[in-house]
């Protein structure tokens, strides 16, 4: 019983390789994730695309030349549009805007550390290299987050306006129609029409999960306040 009980009170010690891992399992499950879908959504993107071939009298095309195909490109890249600009909306808003008892507003009146002047730590030698640095270089960088995620929201938002172009042309070309350039087809109400539905169901997701946040709980999550926490309570 003694050695039982003293094997079970030995701490458990991690390779250097698994606690890696269990650091970054959330950034590591995520990319997984995706990874899975975007192969699910190449498969069946490939299936629905050479049966549409079919249907016209074309031949079914090869995997590689699908990926180069304007309705991948737009498929993909209108997706991956909406999450940016999601997020650095998301980013930016709650800088300024508040929503009382949610856990996804920071303290209504109250200061705290995200707000405080990084100007204050230069001489931190733990301070990340812009900090220290000081002028442009931590102007840009303490507007990073936002600065990154706008970023890649105008790539993703071109990179649709191309592969949109392309598909609506080709479309227009069936019907004996001329097709469009890309900045064309920026000024049709086709392009609009794709991104808008997504952008919606985005900031839905935002306010579901900001005013969800006042009432519902989840534990564990860092996304949720205390189990235990009244409703009225802001933030974390």
């Amino acid at each position: 019983m003694t050695a039982t009980k003293d094997a079970r009170s030995t701490p458990t010690t991690r390779s250097s390789a698994g606690r890696w891992l269990h650091d970054h399992a959330l950034l590591i499950v995520s990319l997984a994730i995706f990874l899975a879908c975007l192969g699910g959504m190449i498969a069946s993107g490939l299936q629905v695309y050479n049966d549409d071939q079919l249907a016209h009298g074309s031949a079914a095309v090869p995997l590689g030349e699908y990926l180069r195909s304007g309705d991948f490109i737009e498929a993909m890249f209108e997706n991956w549009e909406s999450e940016f600009l999601q997020m650095g909306a998301y980013v930016v808003l709650t800088i300024f805007l508040f929503q009382k008892g949610s856990s996804e507003s920071k303290p209504i009146g109250q200061r705290i550390p995200q707000d405080e002047d990084p100007r204050s730590a230069k001489d931190d030698p733990d301070a990340p290299w812009p900090v220290r640095r000081g002028g442009l270089a931590l102007v840009l960088y303490e507007n990073s987050l936002a600065i990154f995620f706008f970023l890649l929201f105008g790539l993703s938002l071109w990179l649709h306006a191309v592969g949109g172009a392309e598909a609506y042309s080709a479309e227009q070309a069936e019907h004996g129609l001329p097709g469009v350039t890309t900045l064309e087809y920026l000024g049709t109400a086709q392009f609009w029409f794709e991104s808008m539905q997504n952008w919606q169901s985005e900031f839905l997701a935002v306010a579901a999960i900001v005013g969800a946040s006042v009432y519902l709980r989840q534990r564990g999550s860092p996304e949720s306040k205390p189990v235990a926490t009244p409703h009225h309570e802001t933030g974390d």
